[in-house]
């Protein structure tokens, strides 16, 4: 049944979404240099490796390690809030179309692709980069029984506004008690979370 729906709702997404979907593409190479979609690495159910796309919303020229070494300070317990949230603040390498779509978590919609294709679900653990994983300690591995999704507790919960260890038991308690029912629930807690805070 929870396939059954992710195809159901993500190809619906897509159709519906279709316009939207080509205009902040045409946007985004129309204000930046680059590629309209950005791919990158992830893990999926069991570790396994998969492609995930995304809108682009930095630079061609960014550096990974900026984002990587906030990560693993975050994983250390070293990094505060800012204005109330865990993010880099005013990192320099986001586009101006690209501070919006992350405020908005439009640049997430190519991840329907993801979706559509079997190697992600509409509600799951966060897809976590292959450097994420060898910061968690093994208590949180559990959170790859299941494929990572579009949405999911850690976002509805509060999203960039809780530490890793919290966010992770939040993809911990979604793997104990998923059903077809909860992520119903998940997915209609998206949308008033989305518009209640910014990434």
């Amino acid at each position: 049944m929870k396939r059954s729906l992710d195809l159901i709702l993500a190809l619906t997404g897509m159709v519906l979404a279709a316009p939207v979907l080509l205009a902040i593409y045409g946007w985004i190479r129309l204000t930046s240099p680059g590629p309209g979609l950005f791919r990158q690495a992830r893990l999926g159910a069991g570790q396994h490796d998969f492609v995930m796309y995304k809108f682009r919303t930095m630079r061609t020229d960014a550096d990974p390690a900026v984002h990587a070494e906030y990560v693993r300070r975050m994983a250390a317990g070293e990094v505060e809030k800012v204005d109330g949230l865990y993010k880099l603040h005013q990192d320099p390498r986001v586009t101006k179309a690209g501070r919006f779509l992350r405020k908005t978590s439009l640049d997430e919609l190519p991840q329907l692709i993801n979706v559509l294709r079997g190697e992600m679900s509409l509600v799951g653990p966060r897809p976590m980069l292959p450097f994420e994983a060898d910061l968690i300690g093994e208590w949180a591995l559990r959170r790859f029984e299941v494929k990572p999704g579009l949405t999911g507790l850690w976002q509805v919960n509060g999203r960039n506004k809780l530490t890793m260890d919290e966010g992770l038991r939040w993809d911990l308690e979604y793997v104990a008690t998923r059903s077809v029912r909860l992520d119903l629930r998940i997915i209609f807690k998206t949308i008033p979370a989305l518009l209640g805070g910014a990434r």
